[in-house]
């Protein structure tokens, strides 16, 4: 039985080896997480772009839309996560060799042209009287049981079997997992229950031996014997590939009939899922304005069956009326004290109506919102009453009803997740959960610590009541980011700082509302034998199953998923617990929740790895992008502070001479090691990362690194890798774009260049382009275009700004690119080799335009470890 992790409470979930040698091997650590939307979601306006000095283009690139190659030819599909290859109106200059381009998930490229498992089935099956067949793939037909399953990224496609070359923590291996993704074709649907291993709880797989004449099969994680019921009895292969588990790595099994005694889904409009406003009463006149310009957009955005309520709070909680018309009009509870049971029923079983479809109250709801009005008192913004946690408190008792619709013994209950959306421009500072005004206040750690968890306990009622709260902030009034973590993250939501309420708050407004989000989420991760989960970092907590019961030996590690979203994920580390002896490892992992229709879906997803004793073979497997994401969330979870940014990015420093002394080679008549040549992109991603806004200087305050920082450790696979290390696309003649590396050798004077970084996006304009009022025109619209198709479903949605070159907002760009202007020129060269198109003068005018940092660059950073970069592949 496989060593079960430890779990800590709380939105991020850390596990820590319980054997004493695991616990020597790897300190404790705890683990953290956020969301997405839908692919069937509506499309949203994209976040605004705002300009420095720049006047908004004329002219519009045609219409772009992605087609399976990443190039747009059509109408623009509803994309589930953020596309990875660059969306253009014609087509792409590949980066020139030997710099590799970035797609959003590792893709097989050499196995692309091989059939598929269900095209190729497993040969060999006998006629099942006495014996069993192994399906035998090969390492090809294992490849493509990779790209099948895209919900699970492993960072290697092989194992090493050595122990202590396979647990080197400096490099580690693990696989990043998106239990809610929905991918193109989607899973096989099975309508039935699924065969499970009555000994350690695993599911049957294509993996699995069959005895085809009794229909048994062998589990691939314990290998013990099973039976099926006389399902699997078959008299060929073709005739077992007819079931689609056994020929798909990722399965659904659907149970549309829910077995909850006097439960009765329902799908009408009077149940489904509600969303709750809860908005600041505090605000200014600027702010106000921009506030009620998302709202209008918003209640505009949403579908006529969506229910909404409309809930404001300032000293006291107003709670609005939505049948009465055109007119705004409200009850009115105290903000200084948490709402007693006396009051909420008067208002819920008054005469208002808190709760109703969009398409009976849009204009009230627009009635409500013009009737807002600017803060009247002479107080700064962190000094004024604001009783969030009252108003929270009030929409979770709207959200419920009286307890629940009771008719005749049968329970309703809305599909999917009900969600309160908080837009704040101020922190909390009045009645529950609040803190004072002041940092100075004499009692204020006391009132900060009983804060805390007061916040934590309203998160976790909220996630027993099937509720998520989200709160979106937005102006220059410091929010105290730390008093309301607690809240988001035991709900299962999130917080998202803006700038101010404008149109990108807008957008993420619309784009928070629609996310899919399932309930009541598990995941099961089991191993063979020879693996132990070691640590997992994601948007759950320990799950108590009682799975012990069922099977007697079961050793998975059970997560509690507090919502299931496309755009989640989990990274979860593995470790070896002796050397490897057979040829290959399987891994499992069971994802069980309801979705928005109340149907239970079991998700299971098997994905099987070969065994190597060739360390090259294996480095060779090593996916570098997946393991620099596994190592930045794993970093990023001690990071807890700017100090403690600080001591991880020495920790980044030690891994990469560590890497190197174990698996790098000694160059001749040289006490210098080379990095390992198949791990060629790894120290440049780290470089990224230690330099960037999650470890680095850029951000300056505080709760923006702390935002930033959770929603990385929960982000998908292609936000976490643009978050790590940006992409730098630049505009051609012609419509086209040239994906370049993030190197400060980009900005060239007559060009425009997109750099997208996850939660940003910036375009910048050399200063002979924008004189050019024609060709700096096309190259902007064609630049935000790109911008805004490359953030089409991305949630948060980014933040876009565009400056030409020498602005002081160039500033953000340059910060975020690698300085490589002080490295000799072969370097140069090796590392951009678009340098060699240019003549003398046109480097001497290159380099004069630099903004310069006193900072090193990558070659520098890595002769500075004693270590020799290797050649870009």
């Amino acid at each position: 039985m496989a060593d079960q992790p430890n779990f800590s409470t709380g939105y991020s979930v850390g596990i820590t080896p319980s054997t004493p040698e695991a616990q020597s091997r790897r300190p404790d650590t705890k683990l953290t997480p956020p969301p997405f939307t839908p692919p069937s979601g509506p499309r949203f306006a994209p976040p605004p772009v705002q300009t420095n000095q720049l006047l908004s283009p004329s002219i519009k690139p045609s219409p772009l839309s992605l087609s399976a190659n990443g190039i747009r030819t059509g109408s623009s599909p509803h994309l589930s996560t953020p596309p990875g290859p660059p969306v253009f109106s014609s087509p792409v200059q590949p980066a020139a060799v030997p710099f590799r381009t970035s797609p959003a998930t590792p893709q097989p490229v050499a196995f692309s042209a091989v059939p598929s498992l269900s095209a190729s089935p497993p040969s060999n099956f006998s006629d099942g009287t006495n014996e069993f067949q192994r399906q035998v793939l090969s390492d090809t037909e294992d490849m493509v049981s990779l790209s099948d399953a895209p919900n699970v990224l492993l960072s290697a496609r092989k194992v090493l079997k050595q122990k202590k070359l396979m647990n080197v923590p400096s490099l580690g291996f693990g696989a990043l997992v998106s239990p809610g993704r929905e991918v193109l074709l989607g899973p096989q649907i099975i309508q039935r229950d699924p065969h499970r291993c009555q000994n350690c709880g695993a599911y049957a797989n294509l993996y699995c031996n069959i005895l085809l004449g009794s229909g048994q099969w062998q589990c691939v994680i314990c290998r013990n014997l099973n039976g099926s019921e006389g399902e699997y009895i078959a008299s060929s292969k073709e005739e077992l590939l007819n079931l689609p588990e056994l020929a798909f790595p990722m399965v659904d099994f659907v149970q549309t009939g829910n077995r909850r005694p006097g439960f009765v889904p329902v799908s009408d409009s009077r149940m489904s899922a509600p969303i709750v406003l809860v908005v600041d009463d505090c605000l200014d006149e600027p702010h106000l304005q921009h506030l009620q310009s998302s709202l209008h957009a918003f209640v505009d955005s949403l579908s006529p069956t969506t229910r909404i309520g409309i809930v404001s709070y300032g000293r006291t909680v107003s709670v609005y009326d939505l049948s009465e018309g055109s007119i705004a009009s409200a009850d009115l509870l105290p903000g200084n004290v948490s709402p007693n049971q006396e009051s909420l029923k008067q208002l819920i079983y008054g005469t208002g109506v808190y709760l109703s479809p969009i398409h009976a109250s849009l204009p009230v709801a627009h009635s409500i919102f013009s009737s807002l009005r600017p803060y009247k008192l002479n107080l700064p913004e962190t000094s004024r009453d604001r009783c969030m946690g009252a108003a929270i408190e009030v929409a979770l008792a709207i959200i419920q009803g009286p307890s629940a619709e009771m008719s005749q013994g049968v329970v309703k209950k809305p599909g999917g997740s009900s969600r309160i959306i908080v837009c704040s421009g101020g922190p909390n500072t009045y009645g529950p959960g609040s803190v004072p005004h002041s940092f100075s206040h004499p009692n204020y750690p006391h009132m900060e610590k009983t804060a805390l968890k007061w916040m934590e306990h309203l998160g976790r009622e909220a996630h027993r009541r099937n509720t998520l709260i989200d709160i979106l902030c937005a102006g220059t009034c410091p929010v105290r980011v730390p008093i309301l973590q607690p809240l988001v993250k035991a709900s299962g939501g999130i917080l998202i700082l803006h700038d101010d309420f404008g149109e990108a708050f807008g957008v993420n407004l619309q784009r928070a509302s629609t996310r899919a989000a399932g309930s009541h989420g598990l995941m099961e991760i089991r191993c063979s034998n020879d693996i132990t989960v070691s640590q997992v970092i994601g948007p759950g907590e320990e799950a108590h199953t009682d799975n012990h019961e069922a099977f007697k030996n079961d050793s998975s590690v059970s997560i509690q998923m507090l919502s299931v979203e496309e755009t989640q994920c989990f990274a979860v580390s593995m470790e070896t617990h002796g050397n490897i002896k057979s040829d290959y490892v399987y891994f499992q992992f069971g994802i069980l929740f309801s979705n928005l229709y109340q149907a239970d879906i079991t998700r299971v997803i098997t994905v099987r790895l070969p065994t190597v004793d060739s360390i090259s073979s294996y480095l060779d497997s090593v996916q570098d992008e997946v393991a620099a994401v596994l190592i930045a969330k794993r970093s990023l979870l001690r990071a807890k502070n700017f100090s403690d940014a600080i001591d991880v990015r020495k920790t980044v420093d030690e891994r990469i001479k560590d890497i190197t002394n174990r698996f790098g080679s000694q160059m001749p008549k040289s006490k210098l090691y080379q990095f390992p040549k198949e791990l060629s992109y790894l120290p440049e991603l780290l470089f990224h990362l230690r330099r960037g806004p999650l470890l680095g200087s850029i951000l300056g305050h505080e709760d923006e690194r702390s935002v930033l920082r959770d929603i990385f450790l929960n982000a998908s696979f292609d936000l976490s890798l643009r978050m790590v290390a940006p992409r730098c696309l630049m505009h051609r003649e012609g419509g086209t774009f040239e994906e370049l590396p993030a190197h400060d050798l980009a900005m060239q004077s007559d060009a425009a260049v997109v750099l997208d970084h996850g939660t940003d996006v910036f375009i910048w304009l050399g200063a002979e382009l924008a004189v050019q009022e024609g060709r700096s025109a096309a190259a902007l619209a064609a630049c935000r275009t790109l911008a805004e198709e490359l953030t089409e479903m991305r949630f948060p949605a980014p933040r876009i700004l565009a400056f030409k070159e020498g602005s002081s907002q160039a500033r953000y760009f340059v910060s975020r690119l690698i300085p490589a202007h002080k490295d000799p020129p072969y370097e140069q060269e090796a590392r951009f080799p678009q340098l060699r198109t240019l003549s003398i003068e046109e480097r001497t005018k290159l380099k004069s335009s630099f903004i310069h940092f006193d900072e090193p660059s990558f070659c520098e950073w890595m002769r500075s470890l004693k270590v020799l970069a290797p050649e870009p592949s």
